[in-house]
C-alpha cells in the first residue's frame, strides 16, 4: 500500500482549523512546478506540543515570536509513492503521528497520520473477517 492511497489530499493551514499539527510552506522553485501548476513545499512544521514546550514552558511572551522562531525545520516528510510501511518507518524513528505527503517534486499533496494508517488497517481486517464468515457460511450450507 502507498501512502497517496491513504494520506488526506486536504490539508488544513493555519487559523482554518482547531488542530495540533500545521506544516508550513513556501512555494516550489521556479521550474520545479509539479504538473498542473505550482505547488507548495513544506519548510517547517508547528505543533501544539511546540508552543507548549517552548513558547509556554520557557516563559517567552508568544506575541514577540514568529511561527519560525517555533517550528521545526526541514520536516521530516513521506513521498505519495512509497509504502506505508516504509513511512511508519520514518515516523517511528524521529517519534511523531503525522508526515507532510510530498510529491517526487517535493510539493506538499497532504498528510499522513497514524489515525489515517489505522483506520486503512480496520477497514482491511474488516474485509479479512468477512471473507472468513463467508467462507464459513458456504461450508455449512455444503455440508447441510
Amino acid at each position: 500500500m502507498k501512502v497517496g492511497e491513504v494520506c488526506k489530499r486536504k490539508v488544513v493551514t493555519i487559523r482554518e482549523r482547531h488542530v495540533g499539527y500545521l506544516i508550513v510552506v513556501e512555494p516550489v522553485a521556479q521550474g520545479a512546478e509539479p504538473a498542473g501548476g505550482a505547488g507548495e513545499k513544506p519548510v517547517g512544521v508547528l505543533t501544539d506540543r511546540d508552543l507548549v514546550v517552548t513558547v509556554m514552558a520557557g516563559g517567552i511572551e508568544p506575541r514577540s515570536l514568529k511561527v519560525e522562531d517555533v517550528m521545526t525545520r526541514r520536516p521530516v516528510t513521506a513521498r505519495e509513492d512509497e509504502t506505508v510501511t516504509d513511512a511508519l518507518m520514518k515516523m517511528r524513528g524521529i517519534g511523531v503521528r503525522r508526515l507532510p505527503v510530498v510529491s517526487a517534486k517535493g510539493a506538499l499533496v497532504g498528510i499522513l497520520a497514524l489515525d489515517d494508517v489505522l483506520d486503512c488497517i480496520g477497514a482491511e481486517l474488516h474485509g479479512i473477517v468477512s471473507s472468513i464468515q463467508q467462507e464459513q457460511r458456504v461450508e455449512c450450507a455444503l455440508r447441510r
